[in-house]
């Protein structure tokens, strides 16, 4: 499964459950799943089985030809993708206080997908250590962050970058009385079948 279809199919789910008032949680009790997995799902983070997905689609009250309708691969294209900043989709991830993410886009790329975001941070944000399918690169555009990986931190401030392999357990800290914000861009590498 490509991760452009895997980003359509998370973004589907988060928006028909929306749409129908239903929170994660109950959800996730519908479809006998923890409601951890309905987060990592609907945030691009995870694949479900097949059976599960049909479980949450079906749980959701949607038939399956409707919900399949329109996520295909997407094609290559040779004018430049505008997202106007009204545009943002804004979205959560597990377990976390004070991170405030808005998906800029997500688009296949050679059979690799480039997910691009911007993540503010509350003060005394905190989250436990994450780990991601992608190399991040990070661009603090305001503020002050630690990034705390297993046993180092590394401070950045505005105009400070920083790249690195999100399999690596990691987690940014605003230690501020101010929020902070940056540029974040996950290049999910081309998956071989095996």
């Amino acid at each position: 499964m490509q991760d452009d279809i895997l980003i359509q199919i998370g973004n589907r789910i988060k928006e028909r459950r929306r749409d129908k008032n239903i929170t994660v949680q109950e959800l996730a009790t519908r479809a006998s799943v923890s409601k951890g997995l309905i987060s990592q799902i609907e945030n691009s983070r995870t694949i479900p089985s097949l059976i599960v997905l049909i479980d949450i689609i079906k749980s959701l009250d949607i038939d399956l030809n409707a919900f399949f309708k329109d996520i295909r691969h997407k094609s290559e294209e040779t004018e430049p993708i505008i997202k106007r900043k009204a545009d943002y989709e804004h979205f959560e991830k597990e377990d976390a206080e004070g991170f405030h993410y808005q998906r800029i886009f997500s688009q296949s790329i050679k059979n690799s997908t480039v997910d691009v975001v911007i993540l503010e941070l509350a003060p005394d944000s905190h989250r436990d250590l994450v780990e991601t399918e992608a190399y991040e690169y990070k661009y603090i555009l305001s503020g002050e962050v630690e990034y705390l990986f297993n046993d180092k931190s590394y401070y950045l401030s505005q105009g400070d970058s920083m790249l690195f392999d999100g399999r690596i357990p990691h987690t940014p800290k605003n230690n501020t009385d101010k929020p902070a914000s940056m540029l974040v861009v996950y290049f999910f590498e081309e998956r071989s079948a095996s």
